[in-house]
């Protein structure tokens, strides 16, 4: 999303293209589909309120077989290579619209299978359970972001991991 100092906010610019892999963004936002999520709606809403600051805005969809570009990208990012000059990353924290749907969310949570003992060597719930109680994390630097990154999924309750946010 262009931001505020970018040239088309202040005046109007020519026509933008957009260009993404995903039919279902291109097409909600084509009008073709409706969006049928609260917070795609959100995103949606956002998006138009800069169109009125192109003279056109066309959304092109992107076969992911014929994207190249994004295509490398994706396996820089995934392998945590280098990143090429001229290219620039900007990391995503937290959500542009919708941060009160987030909070307002119930907190559910599913038990996960507590038959075996955690504590056991191989047991995959205790780098986890021990990354959760209290942030020891693993040697290995790629597997400890991995641990960081998937542990956020899970919260302990009375000592018993437990996935957020199931669906039943």
């Amino acid at each position: 999303m262009p931001s505020q100092h970018s040239t088309g906010y202040r005046t109007r610019s020519q026509s933008l293209y957009v260009h993404g892999d995903s039919a279902l963004v291109i097409n909600q936002l084509n009008k073709e589909w409706d969006t049928t999520h609260e917070k795609m709606d959100l995103y949606c809403k956002e998006i138009r309120k800069w169109e009125s600051n192109f003279y056109g805005i066309e959304y092109i969809h992107v076969v992911r077989d014929k994207n190249q570009a994004a295509h490398a990208l994706s396996k820089i990012g995934s392998s945590r290579a280098k990143i090429p000059q001229g290219v620039f990353i900007h990391d995503i924290h937290a959500p542009s619209v919708g941060t009160d749907l987030v909070e307002n969310q119930p907190n559910e949570a599913m038990l996960i299978d507590d038959s075996a003992p955690a504590t056991s060597s191989h047991d995959w719930r205790a780098p986890f359970i021990g990354y959760i109680s209290d942030e020891s994390g693993l040697q290995d630097k790629t597997e400890n972001e991995r641990l960081i990154r998937r542990s956020k999924n899970y919260i302990l309750v009375d000592g018993k991991l437990m996935r957020k946010k199931c669906k039943f």
